[in-house]
């Protein structure tokens, strides 16, 4: 079992201060992320927090906004957090440095958007040769619209799974890491 960690991304205050934010959707997937969470602590798998933010944009990912911080409910103890403003966790944060320090080869991925940060954090860190794993249903979006057509939030993440699956990440549930991190942890 290669040595993993638990990236939270974007599992911020600031996003249920745009427009689009859904609690109803929010609602779905709280449960998912905090059994994840609960499952990281329990066993032994760092969590690594990533913040998004933008300076001087006069929105809620201005840090001059107050927002940047963890999302009601989910404050837990990080290993280290990171603050980006790409919409990748690495290309502008010490994430790739400190990862391999603590000889870390798997990522669990989860947070918030499925579609963007998220997914290209998977993509960007299956390039960089670690093992990602996508915990779908720990990771939250919304619609988008384009030409006069709506994608809902289930598309959007099916079309995520579709594309990242077998390419540049696993994709997984929280009940599948839990069998394979507890059987890690009492391997250990």
């Amino acid at each position: 079992m290669f040595a993993t960690a638990l990236l939270l991304i974007d599992v911020q205050a600031s996003f249920p201060a745009r427009d689009y934010w859904d609690e109803a959707l929010a609602e779905r997937w709280r449960p998912h992320q905090r059994r994840l969470l609960d499952l990281a602590r329990e066993t032994g798998v760092p969590l690594v927090r990533i913040f998004h933010q933008a300076p001087g944009s006069a929105t809620p990912f201005d840090p001059t906004s107050g927002l940047i911080r963890p999302l009601a409910g989910f404050d837990d103890d990080a290993a280290v957090t990171f603050h980006k403003t790409a919409h990748n966790a690495f290309s502008d944060t010490g994430l790739e440095r400190w990862l391999r320090l603590n000889r870390i080869e798997r990522l669990a991925i989860s947070g918030i958007r499925t579609e963007q940060c998220c997914e290209t954090t998977a993509r960007v860190g299956s390039d960089l040769g670690f093992a990602i794993d996508f915990v779908s249903a720990a990771t939250l979006t919304f619609p988008m619209s384009r030409a006069g057509r709506t994608w809902s939030a289930e598309e959007i993440r099916a079309r995520t799974e579709l594309v990242l699956e077998g390419r540049f990440a696993r994709i997984v549930d929280v009940d599948m890491l839990a069998a394979e991190w507890r059987g890690a942890s009492e391997v250990a």
